[in-house]
């Protein structure tokens, strides 16, 4: 048996049907990834409103809503936590305040930690 992608086989098998040409298109709607150019972005921990749980915070980005979500899932996928973006400013899930500025800065980031 040969060791092939289900993808790769659904669309051999259903190639030239223009129904399934249309799905696959439709499914391809996320955004690129785009390189993110060096900012000066601050750290902090924040538990208020949250009933004593701790979120990372993560303010100063300067780009678009997209350029944000973006970054934002690639920060909530390396830190394999949840999170949300709102005005401007990332929310992590915990306490991941060092592995965040680790790999900030590894981007090439100015990184302001507050209250550390």
């Amino acid at each position: 048996m040969k060791n092939t992608d289900w993808k790769n086989s659904l669309s051999a098998l259903y190639a030239g049907d223009p129904e399934f040409e249309s799905l696959k298109k439709e499914g391809e709607t996320l955004p690129e990834k785009k390189s993110i150019l060096p900012q000066q972005l601050r750290i902090e921990l924040d538990k208020k409103g949250r009933n004593g749980k701790q979120a990372t915070l993560i303010t100063g980005f300067e780009g678009s809503d997209d350029e944000l979500k973006i970054f934002a899932r690639e920060l909530k996928t390396t830190c394999g936590v949840g999170g949300s973006t709102r005005d401007g400013e990332i929310l992590i899930q915990g306490d991941v305040r060092e592995k965040i500025y680790k790999l900030l800065t590894a981007q090439g980031h100015k990184v302001k930690r507050i209250n550390f």
